[in-house]
């Protein structure tokens, strides 16, 4: 059974004056409906806010909610911030702390949407507004339902502001593989950061992750791992500059759930990247991820 949070406040059309498009949330629900794979959807509600600002900044929470987002910020993020992007900033974070209450439960649960790994503590960057990992840990450990988290990011792009607002801390490890010469320019230091060169392809890959997970698991000892499972390290993304394939996608995902069940580690994953013309195949790219976690969990469960 695949554990997913969705909400339909997930999905609006583009807002005005930006090209960022929420509508592949909405088509990776579809995706997973044509998968034939056994659905449980959870519906998140919106994060309360002390907990957003236990991370983020106080006077830009209210910038949010007041919608007095400076220009200078809004166009960091990459769109303007609405009535909508203000509601769904709001339930994402809602829904990785759920899919993760989840995966406590059930070994596995996927957020179809969050993974906003480039906020930072002042400002939203690269069409993300608030960090729902960096929140959800966050509240995880305070709230005592995980005591050492790890955010595994392998998002094409390094997780930057997951890096910065949990830097510092000895109870939340942040691992980043991401292509070395992509967005943001300017890098922050992750706990661990694994950059690779353009165009490395599936084995390169599998040899870097397989390189350090185990290492930092057996080192770190997490109790819950929040996996930033973006599709875009795929050859064909517009955004990517990796040259996985959907065998190498598949055999990440595989890698990463099968190396946390050996330690009987929940994981719980979040959308993140995946850019293109054809947004169906992107969703289907999501889709796929969320349902070779769960297959590869129950595969590997305790007896």
């Amino acid at each position: 059974m695949l554990h997913v949070v969705h909400h339909p406040a997930y999905v609006s059309a583009a807002t005005a004056g930006s090209s960022f498009r929420f509508d592949k949330y909405g088509l990776v629900m579809e995706a997973l409906a044509q998968s034939g794979a056994a659905l449980l959807v959870h519906e998140p509600a919106p994060m309360p806010l002390p907990w957003i600002e236990a991370v983020h900044d106080p006077g830009y929470v209210a910038e949010v909610m007041a919608l007095n987002v400076p220009r200078d910020k809004e166009r960091r993020i990459g769109f303007p911030v609405t009535a909508h992007v203000r509601r769904r900033s709001l339930l994402s974070p809602g829904g990785t702390w759920l899919a993760a209450k989840l995966a406590l439960a059930h070994g596995y649960a996927a957020n179809a949407a969050g993974g906003s790994h480039h906020a930072l503590y002042d400002s939203g960057a690269g069409y993300c507004v608030f960090n729902d990992l960096a929140i959800a840990a966050n509240r995880l450990i305070a709230e005592a339902d995980a005591r050492r988290i790890l955010i595994l990011d392998l998002d094409v792009h390094q997780g930057d502001g997951t890096a910065q607002l949990m830097a510092g801390r000895d109870d939340v490890f942040t691992l980043s593989i991401h292509a070395e010469k992509n967005f943001p320019v300017r890098k922050a230091r992750s706990s661990l950061d694994i950059p690779l060169a353009d165009g490395t392809d599936d084995d390169g890959y599998m040899e870097a992750l397989m390189g350090v997970l185990p290492k930092v698991l057996d080192a770190f000892a997490p109790d819950l791992i929040l996996y930033q499972a973006g599709v875009d390290a795929h050859g064909e993304d517009r955004l990517g500059r990796l040259s996985l394939t959907d065998h190498g996608l598949e055999q990440r995902d595989r890698a990463v759930m099968r190396e946390a069940r050996r330690r009987a580690i929940p994981v719980a994953s979040t959308m993140g990247g995946g850019y293109g013309a054809d947004r169906m195949a992107i969703a289907r790219r999501h889709a796929a991820c969320m349902v070779r976690l769960a297959e590869e969990c129950l595969r590997h469960a305790p007896a």
